[in-house]
């Protein structure tokens, strides 16, 4: 057993390494791409606030196929976002304890990050080349200074946010797993304020990617030869990019309640019952992946509670539309606004005046256990059996 003064000593060493900086010799070791020059230029970006992204932004441009101009300032719109938020997210991982980020998981998504911003500074350079670089804003970064003005360049810039999208793919679970690993060398609450901040950060970041990724591919559907990019070709007249403006729930969540139901009854060999309620045909603006994901998590909640429970009541979904305000169109959030919360790196809602939906999922499974309950937050704990595989129902 250790000596008192040796482990309070060693949890004040921790706790101080939790406030230091990553010292400038050890990044190399993280990154061998990055220059001491790109180093000042991260942390200048990093301490600039995030735009809080709302749908209102991501529609603006327009219904695809959009002009050229419009195409254009959608591609410029992305450019002076996406460093200061990547910038933020590099900081952030630059800020955990040296022995955290040195994790194999960890250190690799910090690499992600910076392979990312890395493929963003060709369009930077080009500006200075250009001499653009003297702009009254070329103080704050390159980025700012540079537009995109031609087809060509646009579309060397959507190729650079694909890479950005397939490279982050994976980067809350395999974060989840580096954590794990180091688990004695930072406290579970500091994990957990990380990853909700990084899980917050990274939907705003793909969403401003996948965006300008479909507006592309909309507007020039004959460019798109299959592969992952043949899903933004031709799309429905109600999209803008990867929002829906008319997405209806009670379909999302037939849908989704359909392919929880095959899991159950894989798992479980029963399927519980499902009734929707409410009004079936309500509409609202919103991206249809992140309704389903979520709507998918919830109901395989509710699905294994059931048929733990030995429950025969149905689940009941309730589909509520809020009533419509006002018919005001959806301004642009200003760039230097931040939400209520003060999450500037948040997505805030498509207008104040906007008509919402709320979706209530209720089961008779038992609720949740005390013992659960304060550990529902954690991203390390699931009420699933280790042998249960990833495809459980449920966690």
């Amino acid at each position: 057993m250790r000596p008192r003064s040796l482990t309070s000593a060693r949890g004040l060493r921790l706790s101080r390494l939790h406030s230091l900086p990553i010292p400038r010799h050890h990044l190399r070791s993280l990154s061998s791409q990055v220059s001491h020059a790109n180093e000042d230029e991260i942390t200048q970006l990093s301490q600039q606030p995030q735009h809080p992204l709302s749908l209102a932004d991501l529609i603006r441009h327009g219904r695809p196929p959009l002009s050229e101009e419009a195409l254009l300032a959608s591609a410029n719109f992305a450019l002076e976002l996406l460093p200061v938020r990547l910038a933020h997210r590099i900081q952030a991982l630059r800020s955990l304890p040296f022995i955290v980020v040195s994790n194999p998981h960890i250190k690799k998504i910090y690499q992600n990050y910076m392979h990312s911003y890395e493929t963003l500074l060709p369009f930077a350079r080009a500006a200075k080349v250009n001499g653009s670089s003297t702009s009254a804003r070329s103080h704050l970064s390159p980025y700012h200074s540079y537009k995109i003005t031609s087809l060509a360049d646009e579309t060397r810039f959507t190729a650079v946010l694909s890479d950005l999208v397939a490279a982050h793919q994976d980067t809350i679970p395999v974060l989840a797993r580096g954590f794990l690993e180091c688990k004695r060398y930072i406290a579970p609450d500091h994990v957990t304020r990380f990853l909700d901040q990084h899980l917050r950060a990274r939907i705003g970041t793909r969403l401003l990617a996948e965006q300008h990724l479909a507006l592309h591919y909309s507007s020039h559907p004959l460019t798109t030869s299959g592969g992952s990019h043949a899903r933004y070709a031709n799309p429905p007249a109600h999209y803008v990019g990867v929002i829906d403006t008319a997405l209806q729930p009670a379909e999302c969540v037939e849908i989704c309640a359909s392919l929880v139901a095959d899991m159950c009854e894989l798992r479980y060999g029963v399927r519980p019952a499902l009734e929707i309620d409410g009004d079936h045909s309500a509409t609202f603006a919103y991206v249809p992946m992140h309704l389903d994901y979520m709507l998918t998590e919830l109901l395989k909640n509710a699905f294994r509670a059931t048929v733990e429970s030995r429950s025969d009541a149905p689940v009941v979904v309730t589909v509520a539309p809020e009533p419509a305000v006002s018919e005001e169109i959806a301004k642009p959030t200003p760039a230097n606004q931040t939400t209520a919360d003060g999450q500037a790196g948040a997505i805030v809602r498509l207008d104040d005046k906007a008509p919402g939906v709320t979706i209530r999922i209720r089961d008779q499974g038992g609720g949740i256990a005390p013992d659960v309950l304060p550990n529902i937050w954690s991203y390390s704990f699931t009420t699933v059996a280790e042998d249960d595989g990833s495809e459980a129902v449920g966690a």
